[in-house]
């Protein structure tokens, strides 16, 4: 069983964020089935494409249908790349259906799921947070994930079992960056729905899993990168500032 909360702290590279250990040619994830939310870009899009390059056959997802297409695209000319998309908005019922109807009418299963898709529609004060913004940032970093991981579990139970991962956020172990206090704390839950889940889905042979990155240079977190007092803050809490 794992029950491991892993800490990553890197300030400019997805590299870091590798879902195999082993080299891209090992093939290690040979016929497996990774479904991958908000993966048409930035941490999501890499994800999904290690998981490719390792063997895996990949869903990836966006909320758009063009971005989807241009994803796509991308992957299927990585030499040994298979892959599909389609659209789904997580905090949508359907859409997560729709996500996992298609899975597995297109590969037949589904072994791998890794949660990426988050919202931080306010910035500013906890105590200013809109409800509105309050709910939506719950709906899509919290709810959705485990209505999605409640989704699969029983698919991979049936598969011999799988490996479910939450993308959470250094903010959610820290929550000292200003202005970041509602999506700081959504980060924060997704750790103890990790450390539940792992132990109820351990005896199926599910493991599940949660990263926490830190500020990577991708445009959902360019309102931080892109302020220099910020980044200054955020470098002051890493040794190596960097």
């Amino acid at each position: 069983m794992s029950r491991r909360v892993s800490v990553s702290r890197f300030s400019g590279t997805l590299r870091s964020l590798r879902m195999s250990t082993t080299a891209a040619s090992s093939r290690s994830l040979e016929g497996k089935v990774a479904v991958v939310t908000a993966s048409t870009e930035g941490i999501g899009f890499a994800i999904a494409k290690q998981l490719a390059h390792d063997g895996a056959k990949v869903m990836i997802s966006s909320r758009k249908q063009d971005k989807v297409i241009d994803a796509v695209s991308k992957l299927e000319k990585e030499q040994g790349c298979t892959v599909k998309g389609v659209v789904c908005h997580v905090g949508k019922t359907e859409h997560r259906r729709n996500l996992i109807k298609e899975t597995l009418d297109t590969f037949g299963g589904i072994d791998i799921l890794v949660s990426n898709a988050a919202a931080n529609p306010t910035f500013g004060p906890i105590l200013e947070t809109p409800e509105e913004s309050w709910e939506k940032i719950f709906d899509i970093n919290v709810k959705s994930a485990f209505l999605l991981a409640k989704d699969v579990v029983p698919l991979m139970k049936k598969r011999g079992g799988g490996s479910i991962v939450f993308v959470s956020s250094i903010a959610g172990l820290q929550p000292s960056l200003q202005g970041l206090g509602a999506y700081s704390v959504s980060k924060t839950a997704l750790l103890g729905l990790t450390k539940v889940l792992a132990n109820e889905c351990a005896h199926m042979g599910v493991r599940v899993n949660c990263v926490a990155p830190g500020i990577i240079k991708t445009k959902f977190s360019g309102a931080l990168w892109q302020s220099e007092s910020l980044t200054e803050a955020a470098l002051a809490q890493i040794p190596l500032r960097r």
